[in-house]
């Protein structure tokens, strides 16, 4: 679909998705039975919002691939608890013109974790005269439903093998969907249905290589991660992001500013007027994202294997045909540089 979406049509399908979303069809060709799903990638978006900015551009790069017919956006799981946390999610769908993606939240997750740049309250800006600076479609965040029913009603209502997941921060509402059981929205267990229809999971995370050292998103809820890797089944697809990939991505804040040269009215403008993004924040997350929707043939991988978790968190990797885990190996400086130039377009667009 391309260009904003209208109001009426926002309302109708939040509506559909917030009453009985399964029953909402899906617009993509569901595959032959035993056969892979090829339509249009499905992604739903798992993000810790509201600490760092790279969830940001990795948020608005899905509305933009969304516009120009590479993808659907199905839903945005935000796993930092917190209903301000989902308001920013919020904030970011109806600017964009993406109201109608369903949004849940993390109520019972990691307590308290770091926030590296604090833009919460982005929300509750308000102009020079006292109004609201951003349109919110949420009125009672309290009614969003927990992040792991998110994934149940999206998930039962899709094609078999069909959904990418784009995790980039926590794996709170993934552990909370792998520990679930049959409900009235899905006769599958949350193991079985992500069995069933998730095609491959892109998550931002992992320390491979020579190093040993615990991953900080895993490492921040070890609980919640050590109930992922346990229960995610052996045959659905990982590719990790390490944090190598997009450390020399950086999109510097003077360059974010800059290219929002049309309005001081944007969110991601906003965040980067009002709170200090110079912190060294690169652009690590928009690698599950790009790498979701584009596919392999913009990455260099390892070859497959398997994923351990240690109990400090550390991620081990061992090598084998049959495994269902590979990861991303970093680029060069002319790939960092072109990667870069890919988030950048799809910033300066205007609405």
């Amino acid at each position: 679909m391309i260009g904003k979406r209208t109001w009426a049509l926002a309302a109708i399908l939040a509506l559909c998705g917030m009453i009985f979303l399964p029953s909402c069809s899906d617009d993509n060709p569901s595959a032959k039975e035993g056969e892979p799903y090829t339509g249009t990638p499905l992604v739903i978006f798992d993000t810790d919002i509201g600490s760092s900015t790279d969830d940001l551009f990795a948020l608005e790069m899905l509305y933009r691939y969304e516009e120009e017919g590479r993808c659907k956006l199905l839903g945005v799981v935000v796993d930092r608890e917190g209903e301000d946390c989902a308001a920013v999610a919020d904030v970011m769908n109806t600017y964009f013109g993406h109201a109608d993606v369903p949004i849940g939240l993390v109520r019972k997750g990691i307590s308290n974790p770091p926030v590296w740049i604090d833009y919460k309250a982005l929300p509750t800006y308000t102009t020079d005269d006292g109004r609201l600076m951003f349109h919110h479609t949420i009125s009672d965040y309290s009614t969003l439903p927990d992040g792991y029913e998110l994934y149940r009603q999206l998930l039962a209502a899709q094609p078999d093998h069909s959904v990418s997941i784009c995790s980039v921060g926590f794996v709170t509402a993934l552990a909370d969907l792998l520990t679930s059981e049959a409900d009235d929205i899905s006769p599958l267990s949350g193991v079985e249905l992500v069995k069933r229809k998730v095609k491959c999971l892109y998550i931002m995370g992992g320390v491979f290589g020579a190093s040993v050292e615990p991953d900080f998103n895993f490492a921040q809820g070890i609980t919640f991660a050590q109930t992922f890797f346990r229960l995610w089944p052996e045959d659905v697809d990982i590719v990790f992001s390490p944090m190598e990939v997009g450390q020399e991505v950086e999109y510097k804040p003077e360059q974010v500013v800059s290219d929002i040269s049309w309005t001081d009215i944007h969110p991601i403008k906003q965040v980067y007027m009002t709170c200090n993004c110079n912190t060294g924040q690169k652009m690590w997350d928009p690698m599950a994202v790009i790498h979701a929707v584009e596919g392999d043939a913009s990455f260099s991988l390892s070859q497959r294997g398997t994923v351990t978790l240690t109990p400090d968190a550390g991620t081990i990797f061992t090598p084998s045909a049959t495994g269902n885990c590979r990861y991303q190996l970093p680029g060069n400086e002319k790939w960092n540089a072109m990667i870069l130039e890919k988030i950048r377009k799809y910033n300066k667009m205007k609405e």
